[in-house]
């Protein structure tokens, strides 16, 4: 199969969708790989070291675009690369469709094939090539928050440490999963008072355990979140419903039991957000405020850490990755479920049944297109 490699034009995304490493993988199992010229310098990845894997380097996207089989990118395709979109092609990346109508139009009038990351699910019913993004989105969810609370961003001036004689200040996140564990681990580490909300009370049980004395666990009902926002510094946003838009926990009224200077960090703004208020920003522009709230709402927010996102994501994304090139996307998607349950749409098909719910459309099995 030819591997076609373009460089990501999303607002300050640095990431790669390939390493070095991986086009070698790929070019000893037979494949050729095309890359952009300059699709790795974000992530520290110079396009001699592509060209030493054994990749041929293409001058623009659109060489690569059309030469390629299989696209591999990490961030989902903005609106000048659908001019490349076209019957046949496998696009394997993050899509986050359920939140993005006009791309979803778009794929499905093409007749592009695509397998998103965060759909595939691994043999234990976990989200493998998701994980390694929410590992690093709720790391940092905690370290941005501490940042634009301080009163030169137009926060509350709070420290989450506090100093000895003051108290520290209050992080509140609501959900348990990979991303608000990874974000109570930090919040932990930086001496905050931390308190999780989740509905999966096995998953509070495990957070109490492996936090032990550290946290307050809270049962995710509305009047728990109004109560623990209210006291919040900082609000983390790590609501997950896989393929599916996030549902709104914190409405636009809400915000007025919110302490001025608070901020909110919507993890959850790939699917929608969890916050009525949410909306997209960018690392150039990544906050805003409503009722006096500081929102950080970046929608690609491990690109900052670009060589470390990077390789945390080929890790995870590379055995698939290799899979479908070896097999094609029809046959590996019969062999293995949980990877079938990553193919979006397919021929024209919403195959997400996530995503039909989202945009009101109609879903197809794909195991009856496959």
């Amino acid at each position: 199969m030819i591997i076609g490699l373009p460089k990501e034009i999303k607002n300050n995304e640095f990431r790669v969708g390939l390493t070095p490493g991986a086009v070698s993988a790929y070019v000893h199992a037979g494949h050729r790989v095309l890359v952009e010229t300059g699709a790795g310098l974000g992530a520290g990845f110079p396009d001699s070291e592509y060209a030493e894997a054994g990749a041929e380097i293409l001058p623009g996207p659109g060489e690569v675009w059309s030469g390629a089989e299989m696209i591999v990118k990490v961030k989902e395709p903005l609106e000048p690369e659908y001019k490349y979109f076209r019957e046949g092609l496998v696009i394997y990346t993050y899509l986050h469709l359920a939140a993005d109508g006009p791309l979803t139009k778009a794929l499905l009038a093409s007749k592009v094939k695509t397998v998103a990351y965060e759909t595939i699910v691994g043999r234990e019913g976990d989200l493998p090539c998701l994980a390694p993004m929410s590992e690093i989105a709720g790391r940092m969810a905690v370290q941005q928050g501490a940042k634009y609370l301080e009163k030169t961003f137009g926060g509350r001036g709070v420290l989450l440490a506090g100093v000895p004689g003051v108290e520290r200040g209050n992080v509140v996140i609501i959900g348990g999963g990979t991303v608000g564990a990874n974000a109570c681990k930090i919040a932990v580490g930086m001496g905050a008072n931390v308190t999780v909300l989740d509905v999966n009370i096995r998953r509070l049980a495990y957070l109490d355990d492996i936090f032990p004395r550290q946290i307050t666990t809270l049962y995710a009902t509305r009047d728990n979140i109004l109560k623990a926002i209210a006291q919040a510094d900082l609000v983390v946003g790590a609501v997950l419903l896989p393929g599916r838009a996030a549902p709104r926990l914190i409405r636009r009224e809400d915000l007025k039991r919110m302490r001025p200077g608070a901020v909110i960090v919507d993890v959850a703004v790939d699917q929608g957000g969890c916050v009525e208020t949410t909306h997209p920003t960018t690392h150039a522009d990544p906050i805003y405020t409503v009722d006096g709230i500081i929102h950080y709402c970046v929608a690609n927010i491990p690109g900052a850490v670009a060589r470390t996102s990077t390789q945390a994501l080929v890790n995870a994304t590379l055995p698939y990755g290799l899979k479908l090139a070896e097999r094609g996307i029809e046959a590996a998607c019969r062999e293995d479920p949980g990877l079938r349950l990553g193919l979006n749409t397919y021929a024209g098909k919403c195959t997400c049944p996530g995503v039909a719910e989202a945009l009101e459309l109609e879903y197809t099995d794909p195991g009856t297109l496959i």
